[in-house]
């Protein structure tokens, strides 16, 4: 029974690294918020809504094939991509029905979208386009708009 109640508490400890394991990517954002203060000024990772636009596209192709064409007429020159125009080519390529309204998501909150999308989202600088990545509901690049607590 001692042995039980010892590798009980040998449990009870190994959850509590877990949830310190937690507390580490807790840190980490600490520690970006100690790097740079820019982090929490731009509120990357410490906000609770974002604003977004995005392009969904069933097929990487048609998706790399939008963002080129942003590349070439903003991204390439260190430019950062006018919402109007974003929208423009969201409406052009997005199979998404946001893609009617420019790719327009407004406001949401943590917790609402998909983890990739969600992850991408909220780590995206206001003002800046995301790379193309992929989720669960086909591939993607967002336009952050803005960030709120």
């Amino acid at each position: 029974m001692g042995k039980d109640s010892k590798a009980k508490e040998a449990k009870g400890k190994g959850k509590q690294p877990a949830s310190s394991g937690g507390d580490e990517s807790s840190s980490k954002g600490g520690k970006g918020k100690g790097k740079a203060g820019g982090k929490a000024a731009d509120g990357l990772g410490t906000c609770t809504y974002v604003k977004a636009r995005h392009v969904l596209c069933e097929k990487q192709g048609k998706v790399n094939e939008a963002y080129k064409k942003l590349q070439d007429g903003w991204l390439d020159n260190g430019d950062k991509v006018p919402p109007a125009e974003f929208a423009k080519i969201a409406a052009e390529y997005s199979e998404c029905p946001s893609g009617k309204k420019g790719g327009d998501l407004g406001w949401f909150p943590r917790g609402k979208m998909a983890g990739p999308f969600q992850e991408v989202a909220f780590n995206t600088p206001v003002g800046a386009t995301s790379a193309p990545f992929k989720s669960t509901h086909g591939y993607h690049f967002i336009l952050c708009e803005g960030r709120k607590n």
